[in-house]
């Protein structure tokens, strides 16, 4: 059978090109706005704040993102300087994206008036939700796959449709569709965290941190089968230590994807992903020990830029007239009685 590859090219414009990555990334942007904007209604913050927010922060994502991936690939880009700007051809690392939102939200977000970590909260089902639906930009540029299988496999082990099973057949070789576990993985993520922020005992900062540690260990997991991994050339002890805590993968049948010696034996998303599990972990524990009145996820929100505006003189004095004017009491006429004869006297 044939590979049956998809065009990358959703529609032309003239000579305006619009690729699938891109609509697949800017609708992944927009959903996830949408369930921000849903949240933050419970908290009465305005839905501009989370517009004005995805306006900055998508932008700095991206070029983050970009950096990242381009300062690990150098070599690939030395030469050819006007490529780092081909975004739509791939090539993007969420970890880099992660951190660009992460610092453009932390400065935003405190000149607004309010608390990174609850807003942080509030947004980190729009950040799974987000990568979950980006990945499919993966597979239609046929890139981010794992090692090789079998078709045997794909259709019959894990029973893929086969457009999944045609776009994974990579020039004859049939390989893990990695972009699919992880895809899985952060909507079965969504679910765990929608359920945790109902969860009375959730404190402000821990939905985030949440986040971070469900997305973190599966990609530890998926990373290892991909064949396209950052790396680095690290301490063998190092590698021993997270290929051991990757074994149990074999288990399932699963084997690493190949990563040349040459170009490193450390996976920088694994060794990412270990790091961040334990730091989130750490954070949790202890700001619970540390932090007195500690705010629970369902406490309200204020913004103090607000709170400091209506505290203003003038602006209470302003609002006196306003509210006298509104509860004026209407005028009354008095019309004339008819006149009442005297009681006669007897």
């Amino acid at each position: 059978m044939g590979t049956l590859l998809l065009d990358p090219i959703a529609f032309s414009i003239g000579g305006l090109k619009v690729h699938w990555y891109g609509l697949i990334l800017g609708s992944a942007a927009l959903i996830g706005l949408l369930l921000a904007v849903w949240e933050g209604k419970r908290f009465r913050i305005p839905q501009e704040f989370f517009m004005d927010l995805l306006l900055l922060g998508v932008p700095s994502a991206i070029i983050a993102a970009r950096i990242y991936y381009v300062a690990f690939m150098w070599d690939d880009y030395k030469n050819n300087f006007w490529d780092v700007f081909k975004i739509w051809n791939g090539g993007i690392a969420i970890y880099g994206a992660l951190i660009g939102a992460i610092i453009c939200a932390v400065i935003f977000v405190r000149r607004r008036g309010y608390n990174f970590w609850r807003i942080a909260d509030i947004c980190a089902p729009s950040l799974i939700i987000g990568q979950m639906i980006g990945r499919w930009g993966n597979f239609v540029n046929q890139e981010a796959y794992g090692g090789p299988t079998t078709e045997s496999f794909l259709r019959e082990n894990l029973h893929l449709p086969s457009f999944i099973v045609n776009q994974m057949n990579v020039q004859g070789t049939f390989h893990h569709p990695t972009f699919l576990y992880e895809s899985l993985w952060n909507l079965v993520g969504l679910i765990l965290l929608m359920v945790l922020r109902r969860q009375k005992f959730l404190r402000s900062g821990e939905l985030f941190a949440s986040y971070f540690i469900w997305y973190s260990i599966g990609r530890f997991f998926i990373e290892a089968l991909r064949t396209d991994s950052l790396a680095f050339q690290g301490a063998a002890w190092l590698a021993s230590f997270v290929n051991g805590l990757w074994s149990p993968m074999t288990w399932l049948g699963f084997e690493q994807g190949y990563l040349a010696p040459s170009y490193g034996n450390v996976r920088i998303s694994q060794l990412l992903a270990i790091g961040i599990v334990i730091a989130a972990i750490i954070f949790i524990i202890v700001r619970r020990r540390t932090v007195r009145d500690l705010p629970y996820y369902s406490d309200p929100i204020t913004s103090t830029k607000v709170v400091a505006a209506e505290a203003l003189p003038g602006t209470a004095e302003a609002a006196e007239p306003e509210k006298a004017e509104s509860v004026k009491p209407a005028e009354t006429t008095v019309e004339e009685l008819p006149e009442v004869p005297e009681e006669k006297k007897e």
